[in-house]
């Protein structure tokens, strides 16, 4: 009896599964990618966004504040035909970036004045830098297969949540960020537009029931309602994407937060099932590495960095993006509210500083912590 005999005469349950050409290039490209440390990778048909409409709304009522980029990229967004016309297939990539805090800032933060908290992201290497340079060796991996693609990572005109929703990577949070049940919401995005036809992924099934911790947990309320996000409260969006001047009645607010924002995530519960990243870049980097940590300093110690030292000391870190004017603005503002009478010369000597983002914040912050020592003679 022939092979094919035999096989047609085995039981439905024990035939061996056969992979159309699609199918095989699609778990070749699964196992590709995880062999370069991706912890999930998935597939979205390419249409146009589940969302797309909300957007328009959360657009039209001004809650992105000063991201002109979101308005800008709006058709593109809506419709992924013109991003890459003849796209068919969204492949969505997760990677985990979870890193506990290291025992050497722990025991640091005793003996050094107040510390300003860095989102957990933001602790090592610049992501952009990292998947980008995975994502060029998926783009070559699927040309070999006469794929064209368009590769991103937090950087192109797409709603990247909605696709890997859809792809299954993890479902809407009321935050309104992504959260998978193994990684939690410690994880990149990372998208890449192909020509290619690739079998799509299954959606997860959300699972926040009817909690609502993260909402509570919104230090200024940016939350406003389950998956609704007012970006101009939020902490990441005024310490990260906001140029200006930080609106008064929501300095008190950030705290001693100089860059981004993670209450929303650590109060996920999904959060207790996260490991801790293989991507040693994502880490804190060690004050060991002379000259390069980026979380080891007291905040008064950031406001005698000059422009050189900046770009030095943040060269391939995500905070590099705010520039000078925008970091150290946070840092006053963070003084403002953690800091005492030991900053204040630090304080009063960047009140004078050119940049007058810098100095309006340092005079805010100085004001601060005189009315905090007044009222506490006041008292005794």
């Amino acid at each position: 009896m022939n092979a094919a005999a035999q096989l047609k005469d085995l039981p439905p349950e024990t035939m061996p599964v056969r992979l159309g050409p699609a199918a095989e290039l699609k778990q070749n490209l699964v196992d590709f990618a995880r062999g370069l440390g991706f912890d999930s990778c998935r597939v979205a048909v390419c249409a146009p966004p589940a969302h797309a409409d909300q957007f328009d709304d959360w657009l039209s009522a001004g809650a992105h504040g000063e991201m002109e980029y979101m308005a800008r990229g709006e058709e593109k967004r809506r419709d992924p035909q013109k991003v890459l016309r003849g796209a068919k297939s969204v492949i969505v990539l997760a990677l985990n970036y979870f890193h506990s805090e290291p025992e050497w800032r722990l025991a640091d933060a005793k003996k050094t004045g107040a510390r300003g908290r860095i989102a957990r992201y933001a602790w090592g290497d610049d992501y952009h830098n990292v998947i980008e340079a995975k994502l060029e060796k998926i783009d070559n991996f699927l040309r070999e297969f006469g794929g064209a693609q368009k590769c991103y990572v937090d950087t192109g005109p797409i709603l990247e949540r909605d696709y890997a929703a859809t792809a299954g990577i993890g479902w809407h949070g009321k935050s309104t960020m992504l959260i998978d049940g193994k990684l939690g919401t410690w994880f990149f995005l990372a998208e890449i537009l192909t020509t290619l036809e690739l079998p799509p992924d299954k959606p997860a099934r959300d699972r926040c029931g009817t909690c609502d911790r993260c909402i509570t947990a919104c230090p200024t309320g940016a939350i406003t309602a389950p998956h609704k996000l007012d970006a101009r409260r939020c902490i990441s969006y005024l310490t990260i994407e906001l140029k200006s001047s930080i609106p008064l009645e929501l300095r008190p607010l950030i705290g001693d937060r100089i860059f981004g924002c993670d209450d929303c995530l650590d109060a996920c519960p999904w959060n207790r099932f996260a490991q801790v990243s293989h991507e040693a870049a994502f880490a804190a980097r060690s004050p060991s590495r002379t000259g390069t940590s980026t979380t080891a300093f007291s905040l008064r110690d950031y406001l005698a960095l000059d422009e050189a030292e900046f770009r030095n000391l943040f060269w391939n870190s995500p905070i590099k993006r705010i520039k000078r004017r925008g970091f150290l603005r946070n840092v006053c503002v963070a003084l403002g509210n953690v800091g005492g009478e030991q900053d204040l010369p630090a304080l009063e000597r960047a009140a004078l500083d050119p940049e007058p983002l810098i100095a309006e914040h340092a005079g805010w912050a100085i004001q601060q912590i005189r009315q905090r020592q007044e009222r506490r003679i006041q008292i005794r």
